[in-house]
C-alpha cells in the first residue's frame, strides 16, 4: 500500500536532524522551531555526521554540531527545551547497513511510542541518522514523516548537492522506502532564502543574545561582505513544518538518484508519490522569524 501523503496539522510533533556547524544555516532553522511552540512540538534535536574544512572526520563533524546545537539552545529564553542526541559518526557503508547511533535508538523510540500521532522528522543535513533508523526498524516508516533538505530540482541538469552528496546510501533509502516524503531542493527553491548582513543588523542583531549571536556567524563567514549575501537554506524545510503555506509543493514520483549524482525521473505509475518542494515564500518566512526573535529577548 502506498504511503499517505504528509499533511500539516496544528502543534506537530517534530524531531530535528541537522549537521549544525556545518555552516550558519542550522542555527537559523533550529532557532525557528524553537521560536514557534504554538505550531511544532520539537521532541529533540540530533547531531548529524558531516565532513568539510570546518572537521577532519564526519564524526568531527557530529560532534561539534552536538555542542553547537547546545550553544543554540543555551540562548532561547525559558520554555522546555528539546533532548539532544549524538548521531552517526560515519556514513552508510551501504544502502542496506544502518549506522547505530543514540539519535537512531531515540528516533525509532519515539516513532513507535505515540504511533496515532505522526511523528515529523525534519532533517537539514546528510540523512545518516534517519536512514539508520529506517533500515534498523521498517516499522517507524508508518509513523513518520520525514521533511528533507536535500539535492536540486528533479529537472536540474545535476543534482551535486552537499546534504545528499555526503552519503548516497542514505539519500536513496529515504527516496526508496516507502514513507511519506517532503523533498524541500536547493537550487532553485530553498535557494531563495537570502539575506544580508545589513539586514541581520538592523532586524536581527538588535533583538538580543540570540540574536546578536546569528548575525555574528553570518558576518563571519564571508571575509569580505562587500555586495555580498547568504541563503539561509534549511529554514525551507523547518518553514514547511511551521506554516505549509509558506513552502508550496507538489506531488510527483519519487526521483530515482543515480551513481553520476543526476536524477532519473520515473513515470507517475512506477514509484511512490512524494511532495516536492516549489516555491518558498522568502518574506514570510523571514518577517516571521525576525518578529518571534524580537518577542524572545534574552
Amino acid at each position: 500500500m502506498k504511503p499517505s501523503q504528509p499533511s500539516q496539522p496544528s502543534g506537530i510533533r517534530v524531531v530535528l536532524d541537522t549537521d549544525t556547524y556545518n555552516e550558519v544555516d542550522d542555527q537559523f532553522a533550529l532557532a525557528h522551531l524553537l521560536l514557534s511552540p504554538g505550531a511544532i512540538d520539537l521532541e529533540a534535536v540530533y547531531a548529524a555526521p558531516f565532513l568539510n574544512h570546518r572537521c577532519a572526520s564526519p564524526g568531527e563533524g557530529m560532534q561539534k554540531s552536538y555542542e553547537e546545537i547546545h550553544r543554540v539552545l543555551d540562548l532561547i529564553p525559558g520554555g522546555p527545551r528539546p533532548a539532544v542526541f549524538r548521531g552517526s559518526t560515519e556514513y552508510l557503508a551501504g544502502a542496506a547497513a544502518p549506522v547505530p547511533s543514540d539519535a537512531v535508538s531515540d528516533l525509532i523510540r519515539r516513532a513507535l511510542a505515540r504511533p496515532e500521532e505522526k511523528l515529523h522528522v525534519i532533517a537539514i543535513g546528510a540523512c545518516t541518522n534517519i536512514a539508520s533508523a529506517l533500515l534498523a526498524e521498517p516499522r517507524i516508516a508508518s509513523t513518520i514523516v520525514i521533511v528533507w533538505l536535500g539535492g536540486h530540482a528533479t529537472y536540474w541538469p545535476h543534482t551535486r548537492e552537499f546534504n545528499l552528496g555526503q552519503d548516497l546510501h542514505a539519500a536513496r533509502v529515504l527516496l526508496d522506502a516507502e514513507v511519506p516524503l517532503v523533498l524541500v531542493p536547493c537550487f532553485p527553491v530553498a535557494s531563495h532564502l537570502i539575506t544580508t548582513v545589513a539586514e541581520l543588523e538592523k532586524r536581527l542583531a538588535p533583538t538580543g543574545k540570540l540574536g546578536a549571536y546569528l548575525t555574528d556567524i553570518v558576518r563571519g563567514y564571508q571575509n569580505d561582505p562587500l555586495g555580498w549575501s547568504k541563503v539561509i537554506w534549511d529554514m525551507a524545510a523547518t518553514a514547511w513544518a511551521i506554516n505549509p503555506e509558506w513552502v508550496k509543493t507538489i506531488q510527483a514520483p519519487s526521483p530515482v538518484l543515480l551513481d553520476d549524482k543526476t536524477w532519473k525521473v520515473p513515470t507517475p505509475d512506477g514509484r511512490r508519490m512524494i511532495r516536492i518542494a516549489q516555491r518558498v515564500d522568502r518574506d514570510a518566512i523571514f518577517a516571521d522569524f525576525f518578529a518571534k526573535a524580537g518577542t524572545s529577548r534574552r
